[in-house]
């Protein structure tokens, strides 16, 4: 069962802060490195996941997501192929996500038997370069419109992309089942407080006592 917080970072420190505070769900987003470097950050926080009990994604990058002995991977538009992914995985079982900005993009997606789709942005983010168009409240109205209209199966859809806990009753009433976020956490005067008021917002903490039981 995926959890409906994930936390995109490239921080082993904000990675052990977050975990502290409640997070147990990680994507290590790591960019611009050469591939020891990334190795190196990624088992870190890998290492961290395992010892909090948190999943860990991987972005881009298959072989050290299996290297890092990580939950799962997640891909970009640009990054390797979907098959090429689960060929590298070869019969391990991953967790494995794309990214969509548009409803065409949805639809490609649900057809790639994929774990989870991240689509957005909300708003602008400086975290990511690239950036796609923004959605807004009202873009991912008429993407979720489809979604539900259509008799196609769906991963669950989270919203990423410069998204506030404030963002959440809203996006949650639209019909997708989580968020991604980054600079609303890493970027909080108080982390603790900020999962705190994410994981309220989305009923995180009732789920996460429902999978202990």
């Amino acid at each position: 069962m995926l959890l409906r917080l994930q936390y995109i970072t490239d921080s082993p420190q904000l990675a052990e802060k977050a975990c502290n505070a409640g997070v147990r769900w990680i994507q290590a987003r790591i960019k611009n490195k050469d591939e020891r470097t990334w190795l190196a950050m990624a088992g870190d926080i890998a290492a961290i996941c395992k010892k909090n009990n948190a999943v860990c994604i991987v972005n881009d990058n298959a072989e050290i997501a299996l290297k890092v002995n990580a939950d799962g991977l997640h891909l970009g538009q640009k990054d390797m192929s979907f098959s090429e992914a689960k060929k590298i995985f070869r019969n391990r079982k991953m967790i494995i996500g794309g990214s969509a900005n548009t409803a065409e993009d949805v639809m490609k997606l649900a057809q790639q038997k994929i774990s989870y789709m991240g689509l957005g942005p909300l708003r602008f983010t400086s975290t990511k370069k690239d950036l796609k168009p923004v959605l807004t409240i009202g873009g991912y109205k008429i993407i979720m419109d489809a979604v539900i209209k259509s008799d196609i199966r769906f991963p669950p859809i989270y919203a990423i992309g410069g998204i506030v806990a404030n963002d959440v009753h809203k996006l949650m009433l639209l019909g997708l089942d989580g968020v991604a976020v980054s600079s609303a956490i890493s970027e909080a005067k108080d982390i603790n407080q900020a999962v705190q008021e994410f994981n309220t917002a989305l009923g995180e903490n009732e789920l996460n006592d429902e999978i202990e039981r």
